[in-house]
């Protein structure tokens, strides 16, 4: 691999403190640039560590560091650290560039005198307004759009961020790199029947099982599942996991009693990050309807199993599906019910969008993944010089 020599700073703190999303594709990313450009050194900047099991691993390698605040004001007023404190940092610590990975930088972060880039994962706040309070909303766009401003390169995780960035915020195009992410290792390893029964008989699922993975909340549209149950054989159970909104929630269930469907909806919660690929690769197809996202990646997951969706139009989901998936309109139950009896009914039509989708997610692999942030953090640093 190519030797570089740079020290790298990161905002660490959905790395140090999500179990999920953000920090997973915080995770992803540090530990794909450490393995594939060992010779650098990594800084994760956080003011706390609520998961320390989940990083153990990044830390392990001898080239990424984890940092929180030494001072008692940066211990108590962590919010505060993380937004102008970090800075103060990165002379001592010798940082050539500093990665915002979950959407904002440093308030801050021109006066630090060095290369930055951020990660822009979506607008959701603006296309889906109910799921998001109206102060909410203002924050968002206050630091989104002055981070991306700020940066000397933006990473957008798809074409559609991308175009909402331009659209939205007036970013200018040629400072934004498209980079897709990949998913995790795990999911690409080998499930065996027996695993998969073992699974289902722990979780009390029958052979034929549609999975629906994510936060259950209005946006990610699961009661379109359960409401195309009605439609499907009575054998077919929907495994929801996931945590779930109180509300939306609520909204579910009560549809769920009107019509009788309680035997055929089983609530998973947030299930083990072991038994997530094997519940993947048990189910018969999976089903990720969200109105809006910014990539996708349980469609990513999904195809790696070997297991074919249903996912909404809308969006940026064919991007992350391709042909391993069939799509819908996220309001129109028929259409659904039509997808969902085809993958039902014909396995070789579940086999060949598993073929399909497995060679189109090839192209979102940790190798690729790393080379391209290098060359955005190589060009970052060059356009920070030339503006000096």
């Amino acid at each position: 691999m190519e030797k570089t020599g740079l020290s790298i700073g990161y905002d660490g703190k959905r790395a140090a403190c999500n179990l999920t999303g953000l920090g997973n594709y915080s995770r992803y990313t540090v530990q794909a640039m450490a393995l594939h450009y060992p010779s650098d050194r990594y800084i994760l900047y956080t003011p706390r560590v609520t998961c320390g099991d989940r990083i153990s691993a990044l830390l392990s390698g001898g080239n990424v560091e984890l940092k929180t605040p030494e001072s008692a004001f940066g211990r108590r007023f962590g919010a505060l650290w993380r937004t102008f404190g970090i800075t103060d940092c990165f002379g001592a610590d010798g940082i050539a560039l500093y990665h915002g990975l979950s959407n904002e930088l440093p308030l801050n972060i021109k006066r630090a005198g060095i290369a930055s880039v951020v990660t822009i994962h979506d607008l959701i706040y603006r296309r889906v307004q109910a799921d998001y309070s109206a102060i909410d909303r203002r924050i968002y766009d206050f630091k989104y759009r002055r981070s991306a401003e700020n940066a000397t390169r933006v990473i957008a995780i798809s074409e559609c961020t991308r175009r909402d960035l331009v659209n939205d915020h007036d970013i200018d195009p040629g400072k934004i790199d498209v980079i897709y992410q990949g998913c995790d290792p795990a999911f690409f390893n080998k499930v065996t029947q027996d695993q998969c029964d073992s699974l289902r008989v722990k979780l009390g699922l029958p052979e034929r099982f549609i999975v629906s993975v994510g936060t259950v909340q209005s946006r990610k549209n699961q009661l379109l599942a359960v409401k195309a149950l009605r439609g499907l054989p009575e054998d077919v159970v929907l495994a929801i996991a996931g945590g779930r909104d109180k509300k939306y929630g609520a909204e579910i269930d009560r549809y769920i009693s009107a019509h009788r469907l309680g035997h055929r909806v089983k609530w998973l919660g947030p299930v083990s990050w072991p038994d997530l690929p094997v519940l993947y690769a048990a189910a018969t197809f999976s089903s990720y309807t969200s109105r809006y996202e910014g990539f996708g990646i349980p469609l990513v997951e999904s195809i790696a199993t070997g297991t074919p969706l249903i996912a909404a139009t809308g969006s940026c989901l064919e991007e992350a599906g391709g042909p391993g998936a069939l799509y819908v309109d996220p309001d129109d139950v028929d259409a659904y019910v039509d997808a969902a009896r085809r993958l039902l009914d014909d396995r070789w039509l579940r086999q060949k969008m598993a073929d399909q989708g497995a060679r189109h997610i090839r192209k979102f692999n940790t190798g690729d993944f790393a080379r391209k942030t290098m060359a955005c953090y190589k060009k970052a640093i060059i356009d920070s010089l030339e503006l000096k």
